[in-house]
Parts: C-alpha cells; sequence; structure tokens
C-alpha cells in the first residue's frame, strides 16, 4: 500500500476554510512557521487521571498531553499515558470553579454590568491566569526527560480531508511582534461595548498571531482581558465558523485549560451541537483536545448528534472520530455496532497510519469489537506493516493485547520488525511491545533481546510505571537475567532511583518485584519498601484485590526463597485474611472445572477413598489449587491430616529436588487394558483370577492433539505395567532410613494458561510455583493438558491407570 499522501497547506485558516462561508477577512492568519508537535501519549508522567461527573454522573478520562499544549498546560493537565485495561483512575485534580458551577445562563446584553453578570464576574475576579509551578513529572521526584518524541496526530496529513475537521498544530499563524498588535488592544478599549460579534472574534483571531513567547504576556493584558469578558457576552450571537475561530485562536494562545471561560464555551457548543454539521461537530471535538480541556459535557453531545451522519462518513471522518473517541475514554453502546461496520466497509481504504489511529481509539475506549473484525484490522495491519510508524505499530499490539487475540500474521512480523526498530523506539513503545508479547504469551527471544538491549540506555527517561511493567512482561515470558545481563540490574536501579514515586503509585512497586520474583531476584531494599507496614498500609486503601494478591505473592516469595530475611512481612492475621479471599474466589472458579473434578475423583477412587486427597491451596501466594496427595516411601496413601486442610501458607522448607519421569510416553506395547482387568488390579471385585488380560479386548483407537502429535487413547498392559501398578515395595535404591518418611505429591492440572503460547514453557508465575513447591518439601506431579484433556473423554480404566503411573512413578 502506499504510503500516506502529505497534502500541502498554505499560510490561511486551513481547518476552517472549508466551513467558512462569506465569511471575510482583511490579512492572513497562518504563517509556515512550525511549533513543536505534541509529545507522545503521556510523555511527561504516568496516569494522572483527570475526572467530571457532568449531569446525571456523565465520567469521562481523557489524556491532554495528546496534544498542543504550552509548557504552563503541560503543568497543570493531567496526563494519562495509556489507560491500560487493568489500570483506571489513579489520582484527581480538584475541578475548576465552573466545573463545580451549576448550569448558568449568559446575557445578551452589551454592557458589563456587574448585576446582570455575577457569575462571570466571580470568574474574572477569582484569577484568569493562576499562578503554576514549573514543568516537572506529574510523578513526585525527579523531572523525566523525554527519549523519542512521538507524534499521535501524524495521520491527519493521510488526506486532505482532514483540513476542514482538525487542526493542524505545525501550521502555527506567523508571529507578529507586539508593537503591531498594541493598536488592537487600544482599539478594543475604545469601543468597548459598541463592537459586534464579528469585532471581537475577529480581534481574538488577530491578537492570538503574537509571538509564542509573549502569549503569556498577552492572556494577563488587562485590555485582553476585557476582550474575553465581551466574548462571553457575545457568545450566543457568533455565527457558528466564528464560535470555532475563537476556540482555535485560544489554542495559539496557550489558553490554560482550566481556564473559567473555556467552560462557558463548551455549553454554548453543546447547545449549539444539534445545529452543527459533521465536519463542524468533529473540529469543536479537535480543538478542545488541542487546548487540553476535558469536555464531557460537549463529547456527549456531539455523540448524541452524530448518529444522523453515520451514513455519510468516509474514511477519514470515522479515523478523526475514532481519535476523538479514543482522547475521550469512551465510545457510546449505541454507536459501537454502527462503528464497527464503518470499519469494516472501509478498512480497504485506510492508510497505515489511519490503521495505527483506529486500533489505539478502540483500545482506549475499551471497545470489544468481535473478533472478526479486529482479525480483519489486523489482516490489514500486516499487508503494510513496513510503512508503518513505530507509533501505529505499538497501537496494533495495545488493540491484540486488549482483545487477547493471536494473530500468527502478525505477531511473526514483530520478530522482525521489532528488532530492526527497537534501537530508534522510545521507552514506552518497547514497554507496550513488552506488555503485548507477555499479554498474549508469546515469547521469541528476538524480540525480547532487541527490547532489553535497547532499554539499559533508556532508564534515565523511564517513569516508574515503565521500569516495573517491562521488568513484569518479560520476566513473565522466562527471560532470564543470562540472556540480557544489563537488563534487570538496570531498572532496578532506576526503580531506587524513583522510590518516592510509589507512595502515589504502590501498584507499581509491587509488579516490578513481583517480575524480579518470578526470576528469583530479590533486591532486599526495595523488598523492605514493599513489605514496610507503612507501604501495606498505603496500598491496603485500594481495595483493589490485585494489590492485595501481590502482596502477598511477594511475602510468600521471600519467606521461601530468603531464608536468612529479617526484614518486614505481611502479618498473619492479613496473610490469613488474602488467602481465604482467594481460596474463596478458587472454589468458585478453578475447583469447578471438569478436568480437576475428574481428576480429584479419580485420584480417591485410586488411592481407596476421600481421604487420601485434599484439594487446596497448598501455598496461597502462588494463587492455583494443587491435589494434594502423601505415601509412605513404600509408595502406601497415607490420609491427608485434615489439620492441613486450613490455609498453611508456608510449609517447611525441604532441599530435596524432584526429577519427574514422564513414564506414560515410555510404555511399550503389549494388551490392551479393560475395565475388568484393572478391576482385578485394585482389587475391587472378590475374585482370584490371575491378573491376565481379556481375550475379548481390542486396541483403542489414536487421536491427534492440537500440536499435531498422535496420542495413544488405549492403554497397552505389558509385564512392566503390571509391576508398576502392582508394586507396593520401596525402589531398590531407596535409603532404609527414608522408609517411614512421607512423600508430599503436589497433583497440578494445567492448561494452556500455564504456558507460553505453542510452547512447553512455563510462564514466570507457574514457574515459580513448581520452585516454591519444591522448596517447601512438595513434588510436583503435572497432569498436562496434552495428556490428561484427551483421556476426560475415555473409559475410568484408562484415566486410573495413567493416573497411577503418574502417581508411583514420581516415588
Amino acid at each position: 500500500m502506499a504510503a500516506c499522501v502529505l497534502c500541502q497547506r498554505g499560510p490561511r485558516l486551513r481547518c476552517l476554510r472549508g466551513l467558512r462561508n462569506n465569511f471575510t477577512q482583511a490579512q492572513p492568519l497562518y504563517g509556515k512557521t512550525e511549533d513543536e508537535a505534541d509529545e507522545q501519549e503521556g510523555k511527561k508522567g504516568a496516569f494522572q487521571h483527570q475526572e467530571a461527573s457532568l449531569h446525571g454522573g456523565y465520567r469521562l478520562y481523557y489524556n491532554p498531553s495528546s496534544y498542543h499544549r504550552s509548557e504552563r498546560n503541560a503543568a497543570t493537565s493531567g496526563s494519562q499515558a495509556d489507560n491500560d485495561e487493568d489500570e483506571r483512575c489513579l489520582s484527581f485534580l480538584a475541578p475548576s470553579f465552573w466545573q463545580q458551577s451549576n448550569r448558568y445562563s449568559v446575557s445578551s446584553s452589551r454592557h458589563l454590568s456587574s448585576a446582570k453578570n455575577t457569575l462571570l464576574d466571580l470568574a474574572f475576579n477569582k484569577s484568569s491566569e493562576p499562578e503554576r509551578p514549573p514543568t516537572v513529572s506529574p510523578y513526585h521526584g525527579q523531572p523525566i526527560t523525554p527519549d523519542v518524541k512521538v507524534d499521535p496526530r501524524v495521520f491527519n496529513k493521510c488526506r486532505p480531508e482532514y483540513a476542514s475537521m482538525t487542526l493542524d498544530l505545525t501550521q502555527r499563524p506567523h508571529p507578529v511582534e507586539w508593537d503591531d498588535l498594541s493598536p488592537l488592544l487600544q482599539k478594543v478599549a475604545f469601543l468597548k461595548g459598541s463592537m459586534k460579534p464579528s469585532d471581537v472574534s475577529q480581534f481574538l483571531v488577530e491578537l492570538s498571531r503574537v509571538d509564542p513567547e509573549k502569549t503569556s504576556l498577552m492572556r494577563s493584558n488587562q485590555r485582553f482581558v476585557m476582550l474575553l469578558r465581551y466574548s462571553v457576552e457575545n457568545l450566543r450571537l457568533f455565527t457558528d465558523l466564528q464560535l470555532l475561530e475563537v476556540l482555535q485562536s485560544f489554542v495559539w494562545l496557550d489558553m490554560p485549560s482550566d481556564h473559567t471561560v473555556l467552560g462557558l464555551y463548551e455549553t454554548e457548543l453543546s447547545r449549539r451541537a444539534n445545529q452543527m454539521t459533521l465536519h463542524q461537530l468533529l473540529l469543536a471535538a479537535d480543538l478542545w483536545r488541542c487546548i487540553g480541556r476535558q469536555v464531557p459535557q460537549f463529547l456527549q453531545h456531539l455523540y448524541d448528534s452524530i448518529h444522523p451522519y453515520v451514513g455519510q462518513m468516509g474514511a477519514p471522518e470515522l479515523v478523526q472520530l475514532l481519535y476523538i473517541m479514543g482522547e475521550g475514554r469512551q465510545c457510546p453502546r449505541g454507536l459501537i455496532h454502527p462503528v464497527q461496520q464503518l470499519l469494516l466497509h472501509h478498512l480497504q481504504q485506510l492508510y497505515p497510519e489511519e490503521v495505527g489511529v483506529v486500533c489505539l481509539g478502540l483500545f482506549k475506549t475499551q471497545t470489544s469489537i468481535s473478533q472478526s473484525a479486529v482479525a480483519s484490522i489486523v489482516d490489514k495491519a500486516v499487508s503494510s506493516v513496513r510503512e508503518m510508524s513505530d507509533f501505529a505499530m505499538v497501537n496494533v499490539l495495545k488493540l491484540l493485547r486488549f482483545s487477547y487475540l493471536y494473530h500468527r500474521g502478525w505477531m511473526e512480523a514483530m520478530t522482525q520488525e521489532v528488532p530492526r526498530r527497537a534501537p530508534g523506539m522510545g521507552v514506552q513503545g518497547l514497554m507496550h511491545v513488552a506488555l503485548a508479547c507477555s499479554a498474549l504469551h508469546y515469547r521469541n527471544d528476538d524480540i525480547l533481546v532487541a527490547v532489553a538491549e535497547r532499554v539499559p540506555s533508556l532508564v534515565p527517561h523511564c517513569r516508574s510505571k515503565d521500569s516495573c511493567k517491562l521488568l513484569w512482561a518479560l520476566s513473565t515470558l522466562r527471560f532470564l537475567p543470562a540472556q540480557s545481563p544489563s537488563f534487570y540490574p538496570s531498572l532496578t536501579e532506576a526503580l531506587r532511583q524513583r522510590k518516592a514515586e510509589f507512595q502515589r503509585y504502590p501498584e507499581h512497586l509491587l509488579t516490578g518485584l513481583l517480575g524480579l520474583a518470578f526470576v528469583s531476584q530479590f533486591p532486599e531494599d526495595l523488598i523492605a519498601l514493599a513489605l514496610s507496614p507503612d507501604f501495606v498500609k498505603q496500598a491496603l486503601k485500594a481495595t483493589q484485590l490485585e494489590l492485595k494478591k501481590d502482596l502477598l505473592t511477594l511475602d510468600g516469595a521471600v519467606a521461601l526463597e530468603l531464608p536468612q530475611w529479617t526484614g518486614p512481612r505481611l502479618s498473619p492475621e492479613l496473610r490469613e485474611e488474602i488467602a481465604e479471599l482467594l481460596w474463596t474466589f478458587a472454589q468458585s472458579d478453578v475447583c469447578h472445572k471438569p478436568e480437576v473434578q475428574e481428576a480429584e475423583s479419580s485420584l480417591q477412587d485410586l488411592l481407596g477413598g476421600e481421604e487420601f486427597v485434599c484439594k487446596r491451596m497448598i501455598l496461597p501466594h502462588t494463587r492455583s489449587i494443587d491435589l494434594e496427595v502423601h505415601l509412605d516411601s513404600t509408595g502406601k496413601p497415607i490420609p491427608v491430616n485434615p489439620t492441613s486442610h486450613s490455609t498453611t501458607l508456608y510449609p517447611e522448607k525441604d532441599s530435596s529436588k524432584v526429577t519427574l519421569n514422564q513414564g506414560w510416553g515410555k510404555m511399550n506395547l503389549g494388551a490392551t487394558i479393560t475395565d475388568e482387568l484393572l478391576a482385578q488390579l485394585m482389587n475391587t471385585k472378590n475374585t482370584t483370577e490371575p491378573l491376565t488380560p481379556s481375550p475379548k479386548t481390542t486396541p483403542l483407537p489414536r487421536e491427534r492433539l492440537d500440536d499435531g502429535r498422535l496420542f495413544v487413547t488405549g492403554l497397552d498392559l505389558t509385564s512392566d505395567l503390571i509391576e508398576t501398578l502392582t508394586k507396593q515395595s520401596a525402589p531398590a535404591d531407596s535409603d532404609p532410613q527414608e522408609a517411614k518418611s512421607t512423600v508430599k505429591l503436589a497433583i497440578q492440572v494445567s492448561s494452556r494458561n500455564h504456558y507460553c503460547c505453542h510452547s512447553q514453557q512455563l510462564l514466570g508465575l507457574h514457574a515459580m510455583k513448581r520452585r516454591h513447591l519444591k522448596l517447601a518439601g512438595y513434588k510436583v506431579v503435572e497432569l498436562s493438558r496434552h495428556e490428561w484433556f484427551p483421556l476426560l473423554r475415555k473409559s475410568r480404566a484408562e484415566k486410573l491407570a495413567y493416573l497411577h503411573c503418574k502417581v508411583y512413578d514420581s516415588l
């Protein structure tokens, strides 16, 4: 597919040109000087959401840092880096005066009477230009410098049609010297209330051409403040085009996003929404984004008014709508189906950057469209992946991560694209690449090594969120420290440098430390911080179960892997409370899965009763259940102590090592086992007949597994198998002194979610669990998905024979 066609734009007011109707203008407003493109989403900090609750509880989260902002606005506007599906509003900024006020009416009087404009006077007297702190990271601590700048609005240059519904931030008005604008300010003071609406709008447009370094001086000028007051008085008299021009002038004047006048403009635009054209609505929304102000009231009116235009939307209108929705963090339910239909209709017309915007919009709004629709979008992305920017490529990965869709073609393309691009990518892009691979359980060493080799040089630009999620993602995929010696140490040091941030974002520290624990890395100073009473208290202020689970997992890992640890630990009461929560959840979920229930009942039959099998969370901090079985050294089942049914968090440590023999795959061919034969073997019938195979049996068929391997569904009985099944003596090489010792088995019914995709490599948490079970004195016996699941459809005899082999092979 061809790359985006860059549309050449002249110096005039491009975004309003297609909307202007008989509006004359004295002189050109725009020059060819370029302003800095807006930074990548959330470049200056982690999640710092702003929230507005207006009229009926409408809530909106948005990311003003993806739009044009001066440093003044950057200091006060909340930034939201990516609104990951597992993170929500973490901090709130106080709403401005007008956000706290009720609805209001604006008088059309030409006079600035304080009696008639009480709210307006109050707003201006309050402070039209409050002082703001210098621009630093929203995190506490050192400022974060950007690494690689990304322009999320570059898609606007793909088609000339965007000129009438977006503002090109690279086409700032040609600057005019202050002395040349002074006569205009004097004219404002002279005309006062005799100004017409067209005069007010024209003055604001002309004054917005002031040199960017003088915008603050302009906003504080009393004559300019007077002009703003007159603009409010004329709000209802402005034409739609004049109103949009004034709003655009506020962009170039770097109007603070919390300026009280802007609330009045939002209300007026909301009132007019059902009269405006589709392009006017989209342009107004885009201008608000450029100002960096949250406008939930207007966006709600936009969505309500846009339904009649859905059938008229072309590709650029659809892409811009999804962009606006993404930045508003909402796609109304009633628009999901029409948007999906339009997407599929226009999909083949989209340029690579537009595909990226579509993916980002769906991700940010957390909009679930059909799996087939997502697959079609990614199919389109694959066809032009080499023409995509890094930003667009990462957005596709975000959508796949949100949809939990493994797209083979795209992931195979990533094995080529990520290593090629990684040396020039920023830390946030790399973080999202790693998170997507982690969420999809997709491990590819070419991708992971490319990320790991690039990250250490970007540590000065890492937010704590970036560092912690990178640690989590790569360790989940079992990327070991030896594969990139500098990766884990450099990010661990980055966490130390930003300790202060964790008081505000405790979940980030826990995420990073758990990732390190997965690969047996335990920075004791950071662990001491995470388990300290003050930090635990701070973390538990959130009602999220996730943070409690993370605390328990970290605490349990420390107990088993740091026996010398003398630092803080969770209280026994808190451990017990969290463990009970986890067990309650497990009882309502995994305990009812048929593969678990069948394994439990079959083991009870095999071993002689319910008292020999205990289904529980042996190690609650590993968040999953096991079937616990105790045997003496001769292989005789021992009843599991009823007291052990309680949540024993950390069983006694044992340094014994376990070697699992996969005897199931080593059996020789012979006679096929039957229910009658197995009954003889288990002494379930009163019979003295010899253990002989039935002459009436026939071999059972083979079945092909998901990975293409053949699985024998019938067990062939041989003399070796009979010996194994009936053997009750201790192994020949066993130590006589251990004959009376108990062998504790942790029998696990594994699933595909325990492993990397299309691999037999365990994911980080599950590998750590097996390591911890061994430290706690257990031998791990796995009922693998490839073996156990096909047996669920087979006879009881085959299941029991399989389990017999698995249990006694562990001895």
